[in-house]
């Protein structure tokens, strides 16, 4: 069985937080950068383990850009020895409401 860390391990605000939920969570929040040039609006997102195909980039309700993926849990073989897992694993899916001036028929990812 993996020796998964638990970064909320001893805080009590979270402690009834189910672990599968607090993986989840902690995937959630991937990091991203959002930058506006005269040209375009940037996104940089920090996603690590994941291919491209495996992240969703889409525009919702006129002006709302969502950027959603999911990444699987580590294959474990028998004779694999984990020592330490940190990387979450789970959904993840963030949304940012762009400005009037969005090009929004223009949006692309790479």
């Amino acid at each position: 069985s993996l020796d998964i860390w638990d970064p909320f391990e001893g805080f009590s605000a979270v402690a009834s937080v189910p672990p599968s939920a607090r993986e989840t969570t902690a995937f959630a929040t991937a990091r991203i950068d959002w930058k506006e040039t005269p040209e375009a609006h940037i996104f940089k997102a920090d996603l690590p383990g994941l291919k491209k195909e495996e992240v969703k980039v889409e525009v919702e309700d006129v002006n709302v850009l969502q950027i959603s993926g999911e990444r699987s849990k580590e294959h474990e073989e028998k004779n694999d020895k984990w020592h330490r897992v940190e990387r979450s694993c789970g959904k993840f899916m963030r949304r940012f409401r762009l400005p009037e001036n969005a090009k929004v028929d223009q949006v692309k990812a790479n």
